[in-house]
């Protein structure tokens, strides 16, 4: 009996020096954990930024500030701060009356894919502001997938001091996505009380006549006269955020910071010459004639008839491709029309009628109309008609053909 209880004795003080030694040496951290926490601090030696503690955790934001002397392709920074507080006010069709640039917010995102949905969120969200000292952005980074909640609460409160948000093609995607992000993380989002523009369709209706693309990149190459070096493509942007969860690496996301604050800076310049050309479209100052038929087409819709031709025929004069041309000069007759012009309309209509193209057809058969119901000349509509048949044979063609026969065979007998 003794045997035992000396060996109880025996066991527990073993125990005893185990405890005090693992109490007085922390047991090593873990490999994985070990280089999370120094990737953690090293994005900050890459990057010029902080750890940021809101209430839901923590996550890493950076900034960046172009001064006010420095320039991005055409635009110089300092211009923007002096942009009119009237300047979006066409282009957001009356939304935005007034606003001081101070008060726009450049929001873009990067994100774990392009599909959307639930499963996708945006792990980095740049904002960029024009302020007194140029132009500054600021970035929120999620370091794992925890953060999010933390981020979305510092996005939050730091986009309270703005009244309009400023994207592209942020309308279809950006704000939705983070949007939803809001919701699954059941808090409010702040877009509901801003007035949010997306130059995209500005720049559709100003460029696609001409530019084959009218992307953020591309523009930011054809317009602003910036060429990209070094640039991580779009599309390898999930992968390099997925490899950098993985490995922990910080380098990997140093490039998309790039990335995020080269389309936020070139969103900012295009603010300052797209909605120009909606804001003064007789004043618009391009170097092709393409450049100004999507506002005219737009003045035309929002019915400012007469500064729609004003700029159809300036881009005429500066000349534009064929196919191009044939559309405009119909659409030139087709507004001269409509403000009761008819001898304006019909010099243009017998012009596209002369030469063989896409409206030619419809040119003579406008004229047709013309000779037919206008001055009862039935054997000039008839000539007309068979131009247009020659051309193209229809059933409302030769319809047209037989009747202006028909009568012009009861002319003939009442003539005898």
């Amino acid at each position: 009996m003794e045997d035992i209880q000396q060996q109880l004795a025996d066991l527990r003080r073993r125990i005893a020096r185990i405890d005090r030694k693992w109490t007085a040496t922390p047991p090593p951290q873990p490999v994985a954990d070990r280089k999370r926490a120094e990737s953690r601090s090293f994005i900050e030696e890459l990057l010029s930024g902080e750890i940021v503690r809101t209430a839901f955790g923590e996550h890493f934001e950076a900034e960046k500030l172009w001064e006010r002397h420095r320039r991005h392709g055409s635009v110089d920074i300092s211009d923007l701060a002096d942009l009119p507080e009237d300047l979006l006010d066409a282009l957001s069709g009356g939304a935005i009356a007034r606003s001081h640039p101070f008060r726009w917010a450049f929001l873009d995102t990067e994100t774990t894919g392009l599909a959307g949905g639930t499963g996708t969120c945006a792990f980095l969200i740049g904002v960029g502001s024009i302020e007194p000292e140029g132009f500054r952005l600021r970035q929120f980074f999620m370091r794992d997938f925890g953060e999010e909640a933390s981020v979305l609460a510092r996005l939050r409160e730091y986009l309270e001091r703005f009244d309009v948000l400023v994207t592209y093609n942020g309308k279809s995607y950006d704000q939705p996505l983070l949007e939803t992000r809001y919701r699954l993380a059941r808090a409010r989002d702040p877009f509901s009380r801003m007035e949010h523009l997306d130059l995209l369709f500005g720049a559709r209706r100003l460029w696609k006549l001409r530019l084959e693309s009218c992307r953020l990149v591309d523009l930011e190459t054809r317009v602003l006269g910036v060429e990209r070096e070094g640039d991580l493509p779009g599309e390898m942007i999930p992968y390099c955020y997925f490899e950098f969860l993985r490995r922990q690496e910080a380098f990997r996301v140093v490039p998309i910071f790039h990335h995020n604050a080269l389309d936020i800076l070139s969103l900012a310049c295009l603010t300052a010459i797209v909605p120009f050309a909606f804001r003064s479209p007789s004043e618009v100052n391009v170097r092709h004639g393409a450049d100004l038929i999507g506002i005219a087409r737009w003045l035309d819709q929002a019915e400012r008839r007469e500064e729609a031709l004003q700029l159809f025929r300036r881009a005429v004069a500066m000349g534009l491709p064929d196919d191009l041309l044939f559309r405009t000069l119909w659409d030139v007759a087709a507004l001269e029309k409509r403000l009761g012009r008819e001898d304006a309309a019909l010099a243009v209509i017998s012009e596209l009628a002369a030469s063989r193209n896409p409206y030619c057809v419809r040119a003579l058969e406008a004229l047709a109309k013309h000779y037919e119901r206008r001055e009862s000349n039935f054997a000039m509509a008839l000539e007309m008609t068979r131009g247009a048949l020659a051309l193209e044979d229809t059933p409302a063609l030769r319809r047209r053909e037989e009747r202006l026969k028909l009568r012009l065979g009861k002319n003939a007998q009442r003539l005898l």
